[in-house]
């Protein structure tokens, strides 16, 4: 019985395979296009050498390969494709549309491999939970549900690993995430973008500092954000506490 369950899930993992791979080829060629366009080109001039779709293949690429794998500099790429688009290099609108496909294509991805190789999942998960900024983000987040976890989590690099491969393992709806991956990955991308862009703006003269000076920023942001969740949340421990003392 279970030689024949095993061998009855491997035709269903190899149909899967192929159609993540068919769907991945085909996303890739209309997100071409698509830049291509907000480029101002035609969509059909991919092979130009003068053209910055592969630059803006390369930003996607990055986020996408970011979300699986959280050394690969995600929020990085996207603080300095946006400097480039300050010095007008680049162009900000697909930039800010290869990082949200990217987000949110790489999170599907973390899903998808999570919850078919669970075994190979789990304990880079169990690692990347040891991250303090992880625990610290996740005590901030301590009760809330999903759709909060996605949008917040996509913030963070090390929490969006573990927030979407412990939805992938959970089994978490995948429409519902999707939903949610959407937002918080457009959200992110905006927000991310437009704050490089204005620093690289800024800073015109210095673009490393533009560069560094925008990931300090966010850090700071969520760093206040979580100072701040605790002071209100110590009054009302307090109080709940003092009866039973």
């Amino acid at each position: 019985m279970a030689f024949s369950s095993t061998s009855s899930q491997q035709p269903r993992r190899r149909r899967r395979t192929t159609a993540l791979i068919v769907v991945g080829v085909t996303v890739t060629l209309a997100l071409l296009i698509a830049l291509n366009i907000a480029d101002g080109g035609d969509g059909l001039g991919l092979l130009d050498a003068e053209s910055r779709v592969w630059q803006y293949l390369a930003v996607f690429a990055l986020v996408v390969a970011d979300a699986i794998v959280p050394i690969f500099p995600g929020e990085t790429t996207l603080n300095a494709a946006s400097t480039l688009a300050a010095q007008g290099q680049l162009e900000l609108g697909p930039i800010m549309l290869a990082g949200a496909l990217g987000a949110i294509a790489g999170d599907s991805s973390l899903y998808w491999i999570a919850r078919s190789n669970s075994r190979h999942v789990e304990d880079r998960l169990e690692q990347a939970r040891q991250n303090p900024k992880v625990v610290t983000a996740l005590g901030l987040l301590e009760g809330r549900g999903g759709p909060a976890l996605l949008m917040v989590g996509r913030y963070v690099p090390g929490l969006r690993f573990v927030v979407n491969g412990t939805m992938g393992l959970a089994h978490y709806p995948y429409r519902r995430f999707l939903l949610w991956s959407c937002v918080g990955g457009t959200s992110w991308s905006i927000y991310t973008c437009a704050l490089a862009y204005w620093i690289g703006s800024a800073l015109a003269d210095y673009p490393i500092a533009s560069i560094i000076i925008s990931g300090f920023v966010t850090t700071a942001i969520f760093a206040v954000a979580y100072l701040g969740y605790r002071r209100t949340r110590r009054p009302a421990n307090a109080g709940h506490t003092a009866p039973g003392s």
